[in-house]
């Protein structure tokens, strides 16, 4: 049997028309350019009367490392973290009063809030610091007696004023971060036979950290500010120094603008101590955590160089 011959197929195809390449062409922005432009005049204009104006600039550097300025920033600092632990300690136990179904305990929780935030912090600290005119003795049976003006020091004036201000703003940002904690938690934990005081330190606070955490950093950082109202009662920190320092030299704007950099350079600190805290109780929330800064100049430095021995190769 013969095999019978296949035809040919013809191998010419029909042409295909490849489509030509799109060109996009990026839309001006003429108001950004506008914008960024008078930013920069405005920034220039800023610049160019401060170097105008009579500023003793090399008074700054004089001053910037001097014994009692680093006094000051050290008690700003230690009344800061003082502060804000009465603060803390004191928020907690008024929010657990606050969300309690006492209704004592949760009214005697909303007066304290009402007051304390209803007042300014430089009102409560003239009131503390001057209590001693309308108190003589402050007696505390056999613990302690003395006159209101020896214990009333400039020091806990400060601690009473600013912790206790702000324990109130504290207690209703731990109570949000209590009720971001889903009832069925705290419902499966009784359930389990947990207390109720086991559960809010096992369950409860753990989860409603990662919403107390990030406002708790910025009372942080406002708080190492706010210290600088305390030098209305005799209370010598970095602001009073700065002043103090500024009187006698004859140079008060330019001590000014030293108090101004040691605190940006604190608060700038503080920032990112608040970032790392933040990111480490997000853990979970997210499969990936977002890369931190340092992270991405690494990486941006392992590219570069892996394409000079590209270039190089």
């Amino acid at each position: 049997m013969k095999d019978t011959p296949v035809s040919s197929v013809s191998s010419a195809s029909p042409s295909v028309t490849v489509p030509e390449a799109l060109r996009a062409i990026p839309v001006r922005h003429y108001g950004r350019y506008l914008a960024a432009v008078v930013a920069l005049a405005l920034l220039g204009s800023i610049i160019y009367a401060f170097g105008q104006g009579k500023i003793q600039w090399s008074t700054v550097p004089e001053y910037f490392f001097d014994d009692r300025i680093l006094t000051g920033v050290g008690k700003t600092l230690l009344l800061t973290v003082l502060s804000m632990l009465i603060g803390v300690v004191g928020g907690i136990t008024l929010a657990v009063m606050r969300l309690s179904k006492n209704p004592v305990t949760s009214s005697i929780a909303w007066f304290y809030i009402w007051f304390f935030r209803g007042t300014p912090v430089l009102v409560q600290l003239f009131i503390w610091f001057n209590l001693g005119l309308v108190f003589e003795y402050i007696n505390l049976g056999p613990i302690y007696k003395d006159y209101w003006s020896s214990f009333m020091t400039p020091l806990l004036t400060a601690l009473l004023g600013l912790g206790l201000n702000e324990a109130a703003y504290m207690a209703e940002i731990c109570r949000a971060g209590l009720m971001s904690v889903d009832e069925g938690q705290t419902e499966a934990s009784h359930a389990l036979g947990m207390s109720h005081s086991k559960t809010l330190r096992r369950i409860v606070i753990p989860q409603a950290m990662r919403v107390i955490v990030p406002p708790t950093g910025n009372e942080f950082i406002n708080m190492l500010k706010t210290t600088s109202l305390v030098a209305a009662v005799q209370f010598n920190e970095l602001f009073r120094y700065a002043q103090d320092i500024g009187q006698q030299s004859g140079s008060p704007v330019e001590m000014y603008f030293t108090a101004a950099a040691w605190y940006l350079i604190m608060t700038s600190i503080l920032s990112v101590g608040q970032y790392y805290i933040e990111r480490y109780y997000a853990r979970g929330t997210s499969r990936q955590l977002p890369a931190t800064p340092w992270q991405k100049v690494k990486a941006n430095m392992l590219s570069l160089s892996n394409r000079s021995k590209a270039v190089g190769a």
